[in-house]
């Protein structure tokens, strides 16, 4: 993508009504604008992330079997009249009636439309196990709205459900589901900690909080991290994990953690701050009962299912991202995540040579599958360094008269600011060894 036909409205300065640093940068970097209270739009830079978090989510749902699904926002309110839980979301349900003056939610969470839609079609338990899911809005009033996508009103979320014929299989699922968070935040370079946590108004009886690391998280955890760190290595390899490990790993909040019995030995226990960015729950037959979503067991006998859900905030994820990855200069994406890979920077357009390499180049790694944002402006240099800095694009591709004479190009990585130079004919080799190695 050329700069100059992209649309990145950057500003120069903090905006006054953000408060946190991630509501900054994401204001300032041109991803995203305030609509209404806690009600953005998420303008193509962001677009692009967004796109990107959904697709790592999307793989690593279907890698353990999960269907993608798409459910409609608006919900019936007899669905949630059925489930009992019609009061228990109070006033941050949306409500509204249609012109028959029927009651409609706009949805803040999909247990009722999802156990609707298999109870509607699946009727034996020989089409079991069976987990849906889906990557969609949904709307929550919330009193204070804050923190620009940290607590909006509306955001995206990738939602799964499963459904099994009993409590075994249920929790089988359950395991299945909380390595392929793990390895889904491992692969966007996410310290991500499963805690255990509270059902809440969800309910059931096993539940974990997945917190990404950041000093300006709003919890405080303390977790095992040398366990931790050897459990996410057999993810990353791909290799079969201890998931009793996992499920049982010492992690805990603190208002939970208790200096003088906690296993984790000293050197081993770490303290930080973290930011939820998923939920996953073991819901038992809380719904299935009320809504009667039940199967034909081994005796015939209709018995209601054992159900799981698991949720990601992807919008809140973005945030999450860039208060856990920035400096003073701007977001620090991770590569597997970034709008784009690589920032192609023409320090002189009009310099005849300098724009013939920067189109060569631009032409030869898009034909190689890069992501490339072509800053092709009009700019002083130091303008377009501010601006890629700011948008974090992970590798910065400097290209000027000077080094053009010298067969030289300068390459930057943002994350630590290291520089690489290499001559023309070896770019496309570099990156081939770099963005196949690097992962944050």
């Amino acid at each position: 993508m050329r700069y100059s036909k992209f649309f990145i409205p950057t500003l120069r300065d903090d905006p006054a009504e953000a408060q946190i640093i991630s509501h900054k940068l994401m204001l300032r970097a041109g991803m995203i604008q305030q609509i209404a209270s806690g009600i953005y739009a998420w303008l193509p830079l962001a677009t692009r992330v967004l796109q990107k978090i959904s697709q790592i989510v999307r793989e690593e749902q279907d890698k353990i079997g999960s269907c993608e699904t798409l459910l409609p926002t608006i919900q019936p309110t007899t669905l949630w009249n059925e489930s009992g839980r019609y009061d228990a979301y109070g006033e941050e349900v949306l409500r509204m009636q249609d012109r028959q003056n029927r009651e409609l939610f706009y949805g803040p969470t999909a247990e009722e439309v999802m156990t609707d839609v298999f109870r509607t079609h699946v009727k034996s338990y020989k089409q079991l196990p069976l987990a849906l899911y889906q990557i969609h809005w949904k709307f929550r009033d919330e009193i204070r709205p804050r923190f620009g996508v940290m607590r909006g009103r509306e955001f995206l979320m990738k939602d799964a459900y499963t459904f099994d014929i009993d409590e075994d299989h249920a929790r089988q699922s359950y395991r299945k589901m909380l390595k392929a968070y793990v390895s889904t935040f491992s692969r966007m370079g996410l310290t991500a900690i499963p805690v255990k946590a509270d059902s809440g108004a969800i309910g059931g009886d096993l539940s974990h909080e997945f917190m990404v690391l950041a000093e300006t998280g709003e919890s405080k955890i303390y977790y095992d991290g040398k366990t931790y760190n050897d459990l996410v290595r057999t993810v990353s390899s791909d290799t079969d994990i201890d998931l009793e490990k996992f499920l049982n790993i010492y992690a805990v909040s603190d208002e939970v953690h208790n200096p003088e019995k906690c296993p984790v030995a000293p050197d081993d226990l770490k303290v930080v701050r973290g930011i939820e960015v998923g939920h996953i729950f073991y819901l038992g037959q809380k719904y299935s009962r009320p809504l009667n979503a039940c199967v034909a067991g081994l005796d015939g006998k209709p018995q209601p299912v054992h159900m799981g859900c698991y949720g990601i905030g992807i919008s809140r994820l973005l945030g999450a991202i860039v208060e856990s990855s920035h400096d003073e200069k701007g977001i620090i994406w991770p590569v597997n995540v970034a709008p784009f890979q690589i920032a192609l920077m023409n320090l002189n357009v009009k310099d005849p040579d300098t724009v013939s390499t920067c189109d060569n180049l631009y032409q030869k790694l898009r034909d190689y599958g890069y992501d490339v944002l072509y800053d092709d402006r009009a700019e002083r240099p130091g303008v377009k360094f501010s601006d890629m800095d700011l948008m974090g694009i992970p590798y910065q591709v400097i290209v000027g008269p000077k080094g053009i004479k010298a067969n030289q190009i300068e390459i930057k990585y943002r994350k630590d600011g290291n520089t690489h130079v290499v001559s023309l004919d070896q770019i496309v080799p570099f990156f081939q060894d770099k963005l196949m190695m690097r992962t944050t």
